[in-house]
């Protein structure tokens, strides 16, 4: 009983996951309350708040689990290139790209996250999240960085952390420019050689090189 009472709590509050990014997406942050949302998932306002505390609680979650997403994949992309921390980027970056174009639910995050969240009034102790979330983001792509050097993959004197400010900067650039125009270019089509290009820039760019 205590198993399947635990399994329709985690059902519940998934439902309310789903209908939350779908109201954000459709109408933004700030014009999405929790009594739409907890329409939207066929509960109770009192079931959103037995799991969130309100709603920046709520779109935090939502963030957090998009990133616990991208650690699990990393994870299978490690087992599948060992010793190859080139492969384990390029395939990352590519993921990061064609899952945006063809799955409804990244889509949607991403158009969250880019166009329909503002840092005012009740989210504004999420900006401070998110800024957090920034820093952690550099360091992780550091570590990335560091271990193509330490395999060979790229070159020795890669100043690694102005290069995390580029990736970062080109990666969200990309994101940004395709959800506000989609018809603008093929995202999923073009993602090989929009990796290609980022990896030549970290490969050849003397701009992003220590100096001396």
């Amino acid at each position: 009983m205590a198993r399947n009472t635990k399994q329709q709590a985690q059902e519940t509050r998934n439902h309310i996951l789903d209908a939350a990014i779908k109201r954000f997406s459709e109408h933004g942050v700030a014009k999405t309350s929790l009594a739409d949302i907890a329409a939207g998932a066929g509960v109770t306002r009192g079931a959103i708040y037995w799991h969130f505390k309100n709603k920046t609680d709520l779109l935090n979650e939502i963030w957090a689990q998009s990133e616990s997403g991208l650690a699990a994949l990393e994870i299978e992309y490690q087992s599948k290139y060992p010793a190859d921390p080139l492969s384990v980027m390029r395939s990352m970056l590519r993921y990061v790209f064609e899952a945006t174009a063809t799955d409804q639910k990244r889509r949607a995050l991403m158009e969250i996250i880019y166009h329909k969240c503002e840092f005012v009034g009740e989210m504004a102790t999420l900006q401070l999240m998110q800024q957090n979330l920034y820093l952690e983001c550099y360091e992780k792509i550091e570590l990335l960085l560091v271990g193509c050097i330490d395999a060979q993959q790229l070159p020795e004197n890669l100043d690694t952390r102005r290069a995390a400010v580029v990736m970062r900067g080109y990666v969200s650039g990309i994101m940004e420019n395709w959800l506000f125009m989609p018809d603008s270019f093929d995202l999923a089509a073009d993602a090989p050689q929009l990796v290609e290009t980022l990896i030549d820039m970290l490969t050849h760019s003397t701009s992003l090189r220590k100096p001396g």
